[in-house]
């Protein structure tokens, strides 16, 4: 906070000569209180953006709950080189991870940790049937290096207990597997989407904070004292300073917005600053929700974010955020787990989603069939191929 008077206040002089008096004016003498802060660097790490993200701000919330639950939905599919397994205990074991969890419940906390943390780390246990899998919250998670600088193992801490759990590799049965999304700075961390919005989230969260701070205070706008005394003095230094002091503590900050003051004589007050309607606070959440749905991935049209909305239609923006969002996310999820957890249950399998089972991408599934099945040169089972499906048995007898 700064104060500024157009006024000179008396002060002691250190010649020894003795000092003029000043010459002061009989008229007005007015303190304004204004802020000039500097903008501060918000934390980005786990802990703060999943409390004032996912469970402070709205935008967030709907946003990572949008694309974790959507991700978590999508089915998925085994192959071992061309042949498709409708049942697997890999299959067996995505769909039951653990006794505790159901599939879509254990990939969506997955998909959501990513998304606030930018890692996810599944613990992976061997048992009789099919094994378990467990997700580490990132924030008890310390990588564990060798002298070349590789991760090789995983500390988790809970407390006062602490485990050592290997890195997931061809010479451990069990073991972590670690996914990460990149991270331009960080050899073995990844980077959380949201953290780049996180000045975003903290304009949110402030211009609501300060929203309903004003309206506790009566919705009082802020302005400057104004000293018109009868005699035409000025303000001591110790009266400055102890109104200095009150102004500093009992006036400033988002939860003092609009508190009223005790005025003593010759103070008055006169509202100077801008109002929430000046400074446009409606449109300063629109923009910084704006930035948040950007980070998350989400078109700004399916979280009810007015302005900006590109898209045709709201089917268009569907479509846009799983081919943008959704199948990237998991395609990587499905890679990491090909490579790190399939070779556990034999050589060769290969994980993968069910994009004809995705209701969202129904529309252009629809558009390929009809193409496909307009072009009289193929074959049924090249027109099959070029869907995704395998060619007819009576076929493959007959070819062979």
């Amino acid at each position: 906070m700064e104060f500024w008077t157009p006024w000179r206040r008396n002060r002691p002089e250190r010649a020894t000569a003795p000092a003029a008096p000043p010459t002061t004016k009989a008229g007005i003498g007015v303190v304004a209180l204004h802020g000039l802060v500097q903008p501060q660097a918000p934390a980005i790490d786990y802990a703060t953006l999943a409390r004032d993200g996912f469970m402070r701000n709205p935008i967030a919330h709907r946003a990572v709950r949008l694309v974790a639950e959507t991700a978590a939905a999508v089915p998925w599919l085994l192959y071992e080189g061309r042949r498709e397994h409708e049942t697997h205990p890999l299959l067996t074991l995505l769909e039951q991870p653990n006794p505790g969890e159901a599939g879509a419940t254990f990939m969506e906390a997955l998909y959501g940790t990513l998304l606030l943390s930018g890692d996810a780390y599944l613990n992976f246990e061997p048992l009789p049937n099919q094994g378990s899998l467990h997700l580490l919250r990132p924030d008890r998670v310390q990588v564990v290096t060798d002298a070349d600088g590789w991760a090789i193992a995983y500390d988790y801490r809970v407390g006062r207990h602490a485990a050592r759990l290997p890195a997931l590799s061809g010479e451990s049965e069990a073991g972590v597997i670690h996914f990460r999304l990149f991270h331009p700075l960080d050899d073995h961390r990844g980077f959380a989407p949201l953290a780049s919005a996180a000045m975003a989230l903290e304009t949110h969260n402030a211009t609501g904070s300060w929203n309903k701070a004003l309206l506790d205070n009566s919705a009082r706008p802020s302005g400057a004292l104004v000293y018109a005394p009868g005699d035409g003095g000025n303000l001591t230094e110790e009266q400055f300073d102890r109104l200095k002091g009150e102004l500093e503590q009992g006036y400033s900050g988002a939860k003092a917005a609009g508190r009223p003051l005790l005025l003593e004589g010759g103070l008055d007050w006169k509202p100077m600053s801008m109002t929430p309607k000046d400074m446009d606070f409606i449109e300063a959440k629109h923009a910084a929700a704006r930035e948040i749905a950007l980070a998350a991935g989400v078109p700004p049209m399916l979280l009810g974010i007015p302005g900006d909305n590109t898209y045709a239609n709201y089917a268009e923006a569907n479509r846009a955020f799983y081919r943008l969002t959704v199948m990237p996310l998991v395609g990587r999820v499905a890679r990491e787990l090909t490579a790190r957890l399939a070779p556990k249950f034999g050589p060769g399998l290969k994980l993968w989603f069910d994009a004809d089972r995705v209701d969202g991408l129904s529309a252009e599934r629809d558009l390929l069939w009809s193409r496909v099945g307009a072009a009289d040169f193929l074959t049924e089972d090249e027109k099959r191929e070029a869907v995704g499906y395998a060619p007819l048995k009576s076929s493959a007898k007959s070819g062979a």
